[in-house]
């Protein structure tokens, strides 16, 4: 006798749809994958730790501008060549060299310049007592962090933070309509890294640069498209989303006053903030992969073809995981996939980490009683989100 199983159904596609909604928590109870008008929906921590490594399963953000009618153009061709959504060989081959230039040991020679920068954003508005948390703080930190980075003059970063905004578009539902602002916008990129890669070229430094300019591993090197394509995803991708987790963690912090007191007398729990963050409150909430065959897992017949949603911040707050899943930064955790996972996982996860603990420390350490301090406006929370505006008031300490 086959067992009737009652798979729960969520319409990610409402615009009212919440990853931090009650809905989303008893369809986790009630069983470890949901239906969705989009495929389907691993909610369970156990599930997601298995099958984001599962081979039958590719990255499913490839075909996301034909999905949405962007057949041809600018970002539909880079979209498609880039590291995010490359499998296979390819994958293999640019990821191995592109490892070394964002090691630890590399990434941490730019502490000192990340602290001073955090220290600069805070000096300008301590003694307002507010202020507007993506303008003057999360988006400045995050672009100047990508240009210090990548060698761009810090000056520059009002514009490399409008490309980025503009080419962020391309993940939104009207990605259609607004593909003449992100090809024009990814053009201007194109001659940013362009020209950063003939320089390297010519006059090598000690950056990260000239380390891509130089990758070569068993006989193997990158090519001037591969490696435009590499720093384009590093800005563009680097500044979208610490910018929007630096806001989701300001938001995190706000609702665990303690935990932000904590942080200020303790500043060496920086870093385990930000893995407390990145697990409970992270800007990309689900990671998308599609079924290559047909793929049967349990209960679940996924046909090929099929897309599957890893719901990293819903597994991230599995009780089954994380029996005590509310902030606590002195503790150990069992691993998040904020940064994703598998072979897809984020090859600048050093960087965030360490710049946004810096963020976490600077600020804790000068301002308290943070509270909102006005109408504040934020993204959908589900896919990609995080503060658009985010109005703050605080007591200096």
């Amino acid at each position: 006798m086959s067992i009737h199983i009652d798979v729960p159904h969520l319409d990610i596609s409402d615009p009212a749809f919440s990853m931090h909604s009650e809905t989303v928590r008893n369809a986790r109870e009630q069983h470890w994958y949901a239906t969705t008008n989009y495929g389907f929906a691993v909610l369970r921590h156990e599930y997601v730790s298995i099958l984001l490594k599962d081979t039958r399963l590719s990255q499913g953000s490839g075909k996301w501008p034909d999905h949405n009618g962007v057949h041809s153009g600018l970002f539909h061709d880079w979209w498609t060549k880039c590291l995010l959504v490359l499998e296979g060989d390819d994958h293999h081959r640019i990821r191995r060299m592109l490892n070394p230039a964002f090691s630890f040991r590399h990434i941490e020679a730019y502490v000192p310049r990340f602290e001073k920068l955090a220290a600069e954003l805070v000096d300008a508005i301590i003694d307002k007592g507010e202020f507007e948390y993506v303008n003057d703080f999360a988006e400045p930190y995050a672009t100047r962090v990508l240009c210090i980075l990548t060698g761009i003059p810090e000056s520059e970063w009002p514009t490399i933070a409008r490309i980025s905004s503009s080419i962020g578009l391309a993940l939104g539902i009207t990605i259609k309509e607004d593909l003449p602002e992100i090809d024009a916008a990814l053009a201007e990129l194109y001659g940013y890294a362009e020209t950063l890669i003939a320089d390297r070229q010519a006059n090598p430094r000690d950056d990260l640069v000239t380390r891509l300019v130089e990758a070569n591993r068993d006989g193997d090197s990158l090519s001037d498209d591969e490696l435009r394509n590499a720093l384009c995803l590093l800005i563009f991708g680097g500044m979208d989303t610490t910018r929007n987790q630096l806001g989701l963690g300001i938001q995190t912090m706000m609702r665990n006053p303690d935990q932000w007191e904590l942080l200020a007398k303790n500043p060496e729990l920086a870093r385990n903030a930000v893995e407390e963050v990145m697990r409970s409150n992270p800007t990309t909430t689900w990671v998308t992969r599609e079924a290559v065959v047909d793929f049967d897992y349990e209960d679940l017949h996924a046909p090929a073809g099929s897309t599957v949603h890893f719901f990293t911040q819903v597994s991230g707050n599995d009780p089954a995981a994380y029996p005590n899943p509310g902030i606590d930064i002195t503790v150990e955790r069992a691993p998040h996939y904020g940064f994703g996972g598998g072979m897809h996982h984020c090859l600048g996860h050093f960087v965030a980490r360490m710049d946004m603990a810096i963020a976490f420390r600077t600020l804790s350490q000068r301002m308290t009683n943070i509270r909102v301090n006005g109408q504040d406006e934020w993204m959908p929370d589900s896919g990609n989100t995080g503060p658009v505006y985010l109005p703050l008031a605080f007591d200096k300490r």
